[in-house]
């Protein structure tokens, strides 16, 4: 998407031990995802699925058992998936990305707050794309179709890594997503990445390309760590609103060069330390929740968002933003956020320093 520079930019400089020996595959737990403080009050539609009947369950209550293949099997055929690997916490490492089959109309991946999907650092976590032929067409508008519904929830997805895809512009190191609908609860991202260069490739942890009648991605009290791409050291999207309650991100970087369209000499990006959006008539609402301690090589350390035709909204409610260094370019009055949209940004009881 190309940009309109139409509003004033600003440049901004900133500033003795016991080791006890754990099972194979099991991992210290990690505490729990979200910002604890975050008072936003979450919908119906915005909570986590019920998994009291699951419809499968990987492992037979050992971490040994609970393996990519199960996973990857799981997924694909859909419905309620449980993990049962034991007691204590439990990193599957991905030998192959786990892909939704666009036939299989929900997929609730529960990981009941110990296991981490981990892409060991080369490969891409979860995939879903009604627009892949691979994963079986069911619609003749695979961009605006209802299903599949994909829920993500208590879980740790790690190390995803998607360099080099380019499939629908790339991104998305943990999660690709087009179509259909996503939702993300108590979920933790972390260390994930993408492509380091490009004007438009982005989210380190997660891309969405399309939602359903562009209803919004949820995010709820989710953790977003030391993600990397190009652009949207976190999240990245085109054309999709979000909503995001009580919720952290931090430690996110932007680190491409050039921003978008690219300057003369320059790959692009570098824009959206820890979220990125671009396209036309969307909305993004951050509530009850953190971002700090994010930077974007060039625009919004924190948020970057370009609505192209300027109808798009941002809102900022409850919240903290601070310490997201944008090294290029940023909107006056609103430190760590790039914004061109309708008016200005929304901002209540909220903290951007």
């Amino acid at each position: 998407m190309r940009i309109r520079w139409a509003v004033p930019l600003v440049a901004t400089i900133t500033s003795v031990a016991v080791s006890v020996p754990m099972p194979v595959g099991a991992s210290a737990a990690a505490p729990r995802p979200g910002n604890p403080d975050g008072r936003a009050p979450v919908p119906a539609e915005a909570r986590a699925a019920d998994v009291s009947r699951p419809d499968r369950v990987i492992g037979d209550g050992t971490p040994a058992s609970c393996t990519s293949q199960a996973v990857v099997r799981a997924v694909a055929a859909g419905g309620v998936i449980v993990f049962r690997c034991g007691p204590r916490p439990v990193t599957i490492t991905m030998r192959d990305t786990a892909k939704v089959v666009n036939a299989r109309p929900d997929v609730v991946l529960d990981g009941g707050g110990t296991v981490t999907l981990s892409g060991g650092g080369t490969r891409r976590v979860l995939y879903m794309n009604t627009c892949d032929k691979a994963q079986g067409w069911t619609t003749s508008h695979c961009d605006d179709q209802a299903r599949p519904r994909l829920t993500v929830q208590n879980i740790t997805l790690a190390d995803g890594n998607a360099t080099g895809l380019r499939t629908d512009g790339g991104g998305g190191g943990a999660l690709f997503v087009r179509g259909g609908r996503l939702k993300i609860v108590n979920t933790r991202f972390a260390r994930n990445r993408c492509d380091a260069t490009g004007p438009d490739v982005g989210g380190a942890a997660v891309r969405v390309l399309d939602q359903y009648r562009d209803l919004p991605v949820f995010v709820t009290g989710s953790t977003f760590e030391g993600g990397t791409c190009s652009n949207g050291g976190a999240l990245s999207s085109i054309g999709v609103s979000w909503v995001i309650l009580n919720s952290v991100m931090t430690r996110n970087r932007a680190v491409g060069r050039g921003a978008n369209p690219a300057r003369s000499g320059t790959p692009g990006g570098g824009s959206g330390g820890a979220i990125y959006t671009d396209g036309n008539r969307f909305s993004v609402r951050i509530a009850g929740s953190v971002i700090e301690d994010n930077s974007a090589r060039e625009g919004g350390g924190a948020v970057f968002f370009v609505s192209n035709d300027r109808t798009g909204t941002l809102a900022i409610e409850g919240s903290r933003l601070r310490r997201n260094r944008s090294a290029g370019f940023e909107t006056k009055g609103f430190p760590g956020v790039f914004f061109l949209g309708a008016g200005r940004p929304k901002i209540v009881a909220s903290t951007l320093r």
